[in-house]
């Protein structure tokens, strides 16, 4: 982390331009919209390296992106998102119910 530091403190004084990226989390909303953007330019003729350059992600995102959101709307995927906590929730209440379960098993059986 220190050197990381140093040498971008020094390449910012030499004037050399840092090619990190900053780490961002991106809604799926988000998402969508820049595969949306992307597309289009890879359809007007640019190279992906300058797409994912101009939106700012990495290809590994680009591609775990397409498998994911690939031809969806917005819309479907704020439902998307809504079933997923839905269905966090009813597994969290479903665990909940067989740890009953269990207990007033055991408590029936009279080993507590």
């Amino acid at each position: 982390m220190v050197v990381r530091l140093l040498w971008e403190s020094n390449a910012q004084h030499a004037g050399m331009e840092d090619t990190t990226m900053k780490r961002h989390r991106h809604t799926p909303e988000q998402a969508v919209r820049k595969l949306r953007e992307g597309e289009r330019l890879l359809n007007e003729g640019k190279d992906l390296t300058e797409v994912l350059r101009h939106l700012g992600i990495a290809e590994s995102t680009w591609n775990r992106w397409k498998s994911r959101y690939g031809g969806m709307r917005i819309d479907e995927v704020k439902r998307l998102r809504e079933l997923e906590h839905e269905n966090t929730r009813l597994k969290k209440l479903v665990a909940d119910q067989a740890l009953d379960i269990d207990m007033l098993k055991e408590v029936a059986r009279g080993n507590f």
